[in-house]
């Protein structure tokens, strides 16, 4: 099957071999697992972890970076696009996400969220060009404010989309600018998701650092929260409606996963 095929196409896996994992940052517990473990006749499972970047390894991975990472386009779209709570009464503490594929059930925890946006990638054939993710921003406005992307004879252009987990055009999500949300203290950027990975993506940093001069504050210093965000020839008002899917202040460590 494809994930099978995947597995083991990543070198240095081994099929069966044990391993006992932390859990995501500030977490004390550990749980034990065996890669292709059969708890009962058929069926095997697996492990995995999303970082912040958005690649997906084995859990068990000693060196998580690009070279250990799956990059097949198909077997990523395949894998994210089957992505759901993990409701299988197995691992729900350790690996709140699930990923079935046929008789396969693929184990996911990750280090903040299991969707990361990775790219804005342009609007549809027609529309006006992009803004990060490809271009320089234009020229500055009277006032100081960049203007948005336009499309041909003055018209804004299209909607963007934000790709998610190494999937291109076939794992993307309409960009809505107004919807960015800058955590406070750890000062990541958010957007939403659909519900089945949790409502709410992460922003890849790369991604994140191209957005950041778009951001507008209430005051220079940027100390505070951004009030708006400057996208396609419009200056938009953040509604930070994904602040209720963190702890308040005090009440835990924002990012965590």
């Amino acid at each position: 099957m494809l994930c099978v095929t995947a597995l083991r196409s990543l070198r240095g896996f081994t099929s069966l071999s044990p391993a006992a994992r932390c859990l995501g940052r500030g977490s004390r517990s550990h749980v034990s697992y065996v890669q292709g473990q059969s708890p009962e006749a058929r069926i095997r499972e697996y492990f995995y972890y999303i970082d912040h970047q958005g690649q997906l390894f084995l859990d068990d991975t000693k060196v998580k970076n690009f070279v250990t990472c799956f990059k097949d386009r198909k077997f990523l779209v395949f894998f994210f696009s089957r992505l759901r709570s993990n409701q299988s009464g197995r691992y729900g503490d350790h690996f709140p996400f699930l990923s079935l594929c046929g008789r396969e059930r693929n184990f996911v925890r990750c280090d903040d969220r299991p969707l990361v946006f990775t790219h804005l990638l342009p609007p549809p054939p027609g529309g006006g060009p992009t803004a990060p993710g490809g271009e320089e921003p234009g020229p500055t406005a009277p006032g100081g404010e960049e203007p948005g992307p336009t499309a041909p004879g003055g018209e804004e252009a299209g909607p963007e989309m934000l790709s998610y987990c190494g999937g291109g055009e076939q794992l993307s999500a309409g960009f809505r600018p107004e919807a960015l949300y800058m955590h406070p203290a750890s000062g990541r950027v958010y957007h939403p998701c659909p519900e089945t990975f949790g409502g709410v993506g992460l922003v890849r940093s790369a991604l994140a650092i191209e957005l950041s001069p778009f951001f507008r504050y209430q005051r220079e210093e940027q100390e505070e929260q951004p009030t708006h965000f400057l996208w396609a020839g419009r200056r938009h008002v953040l509604t930070n409606e994904l602040a209720a899917f963190f702890p308040k202040e005090g009440e835990g460590e924002g990012g965590s996963g």
